[in-house]
């Protein structure tokens, strides 16, 4: 049975990706969540056979991982930016997953693992840098349009103040609190809008930071964020956000 790690920093796609690959013949010994972590555990274990590696972590890039360890491992790539990895990664024949993880990509990369050498010969430098170059020409949407009925509304991406889901739904809130339906996961919008400006709290919330009027101590060390136009549902950072989320607003 092969070993393997998962490093990804969204815990439910770790926990659905730990159960698509334990149906493939692969131990997963220790599922991480961040770059701290993971340097912690390499120090202190023996490295896996496979490591299914997302590249954007929570507390910065999962190549900051490689500068203070040497990885002998395999990596699988996983990633929620299609962009990056069609211009950088397959022209340069890296494996790697696009989110959500597609079954039937998974037992590809992980055959062609196993079919190939057992270690990781890659120029993890060259990766970085092919990573960094298309992240940074990378263009954010500016505007979303909406279908009311008969209309399509048109919303700059500037005068958004929140994205939410619930119920299966996806929901944009615009500057004056009123809710539309939009088409886009949260997952998807995340890859498109702009990191300086909007952050993802929790599952469940994208928020402009335009439009925080102020925080307020929640349950169980969260945060509740309070917008300057109500919305129905509570705008809530999530435990494992919080230090995050409060060095993205300083």
């Amino acid at each position: 049975m092969i070993s393997a790690i998962i490093i990804e920093d969204e815990k439910p796609a770790a926990r659905r990706l730990k159960k698509l690959v334990s149906q493939l013949d692969i131990k997963v010994l220790k599922t991480l969540h961040s770059v701290s972590e993971a340097i912690n555990w390499f120090a202190n274990n023996k490295q896996p056979e496979l490591l299914f590696l997302d590249i954007q972590l929570s507390d910065g890039l999962s190549f900051e991982i490689f500068e203070q360890i040497q990885i002998k491992s395999a990596i699988i790539f996983t990633t929620a930016y299609d962009e990056y990895a069609l211009k950088a990664f397959k022209l340069n024949s890296i494996d790697y997953l696009l989110k959500p993880i597609d079954q039937s990509e998974l037992e590809t990369a992980v055959q062609k693992f196993k079919t190939q050498a057992k270690s990781n010969t890659y120029d993890v430098e060259m990766i970085k840098n092919l990573f960094l170059n298309n992240m940074n020409q990378h263009d954010y949407k500016e505007r979303f349009t909406v279908k009311v009925g008969d209309h399509i509304k048109l919303f700059q991406t500037s005068n958004i103040q929140c994205f939410y889901s619930h119920d299966k739904a996806t929901y944009l809130v615009n500057e004056l609190g009123k809710t539309y339906v939009i088409d886009q996961s949260l997952d998807e919008l995340n890859t498109q809008l702009n990191p300086e400006q909007f952050f993802k709290i929790s599952r469940k919330f994208i928020i402009n930071i335009n439009y925080i009027k102020e925080l307020v101590a929640y349950s169980n060390s969260r945060l509740r964020v309070v917008l300057k136009a109500n919305v129905e549902e509570i705008p809530i950072v999530s435990r494992e956000k919080v230090k995050d989320f409060k060095n993205w607003i300083n």
